[in-house]
Parts: structure tokens; sequence; C-alpha cells
């Protein structure tokens, strides 16, 4: 039987449901009517396309097209602005910038993090999902190729995003940083698999392949 995406959404929403989980699948929000975002415990504002950057000491965040503006989680219910905070206080732990930009022309962590690579100066981005999923790339690598992976979201922990900050900003100054321990269980995969390819289906949801990376401001409160 092929199941075309209407399909898939009904299947995976009953099987929540039978799994008492229905509610924890985030609901899609109308496209709020100003620019600046509320995500929980921060505001996010688009401010224009972004720019290519230039200086070598920065690292740049690449947004997949959801994060904090139709979902605020990750899949096991990590605010997305404590995520973020994680991320950005390990790059300023080695001393360097970062900048976000969002990418909207796909929902694939792996594209993401390159475009957000090839938006940095120092040609290290990182891409992170709604979900959780994280990629730290380098511009020079194919797309497929990453320098670490973070596939599995439900084991991904508050002390692990701010590593992969730190690791990030250690390939920008050109070290060779130790790989981010990375837990593995052979239960996520199956246990999250319904609500992964549910909280995907809405991400995907709001690509736009004809709309370049926006530049992004944050605020925390």
């Amino acid at each position: 039987m092929n199941f075309d995406e209407n399909m898939l959404r009904s299947v995976i929403e009953e099987v929540l449901k039978e799994m008492g989980a229905a509610s924890t699948a985030p609901a899609a929000k109308a496209a709020p009517a100003v620019s600046t975002l509320q995500a929980g415990e921060m505001s996010l504002a688009d401010t224009g396309e972004a720019a290519k950057g230039v200086a070598p000491d920065e690292v740049v965040i690449g947004l997949a097209p959801a994060f904090g503006v139709y979902q605020h989680e990750t899949i096991i219910h990590q605010p997305h602005s404590k995520v973020l905070r994680e991320i950005i206080a390990g790059i300023e732990e080695e001393g360097m910038k970062w900048r976000l930009i969002r990418v909207f022309r796909t929902s694939d962590v792996s594209f993401i993090a390159h475009d957000a690579a090839e938006y940095s100066g120092s040609g290290i981005g990182i891409g992170i999902q709604s979900k959780g999923t994280t990629v730290i790339h380098q511009k020079d690598l194919p797309p497929l190729s990453n320098l670490e992976l973070f596939s599995q979201a439900p084991l991904i922990e508050m002390d692990t995003f701010r590593q992969i900050g730190k690791n990030a900003a250690k390939y920008a100054k050109g070290e060779a940083p130790t790989p981010v321990p990375v837990r593995n269980d052979q239960m996520a995969r199956p246990t999250y698999q319904a609500i992964a390819a549910l909280l995907h289906i809405k991400e995907t949801e709001h690509c736009d392949r004809d709309k370049k990376p926006q530049a992004v401001t944050v605020s925390f409160k």
C-alpha cells in the first residue's frame, strides 16, 4: 500500500492516540502577524535576508523552518530557548562569536547545517531541527558528510548541546576537538519513531524552496 502525506499523518495520529500521547504532538499554528515571535523564554525576530559572513571568528547556527515559531520544544520536551542558550554558551566559552539564520528551503538537518556553514565566515555551522537533531558542518564538505552528527534527538541532553557549541567553536579556530560523546539506545528509534515522523511532517510544512536564509535575532527573558 502506498501512503501519501495525509494518510501517513492520519496513521501517526491514530498511533499517538492509542499510546495516550496525542496531547504531546504540537499543533500547527497560524503564522504570526508580526516579525517578532515569542517562543517561551525567548523572542526571535526575522531581520531580512541573511548575509554571508566574513568574520573568521564566527559560528553560524542554522534553525529549521519551525524552530521556535511553530514548535517550541524538542522531541523530549526540552524548551528551544534552553537548547539555544546552551549552544550559544558553548560557542562563547571558546571565545567565538555566533550568528543565527533560519533556513527555509529544506527541513533536512544536514542541508540546514551545510547552509549555515556556507554563511559562516569561519566556514563552520551548526544545524538544528525542531525535534532536536543536530549537525556540526563545514562548508567544504559535501552536504551529506559532516564533522559531527547527533541523530538520536531523544538522547541529546542539555550538556550535549553546550558541548556541540564548544566543539563547533573549536573547529572554527582550526582545532581538532575530540567528538562530543553520544549515547546510543537501540530502543530510542522504535519508541519515538511515530512522534518523530509527525514532527518532521509539521516542520516540512513550513519549508519554502524559493526563500533564501533569513537573518534572525534572539533575546532571552
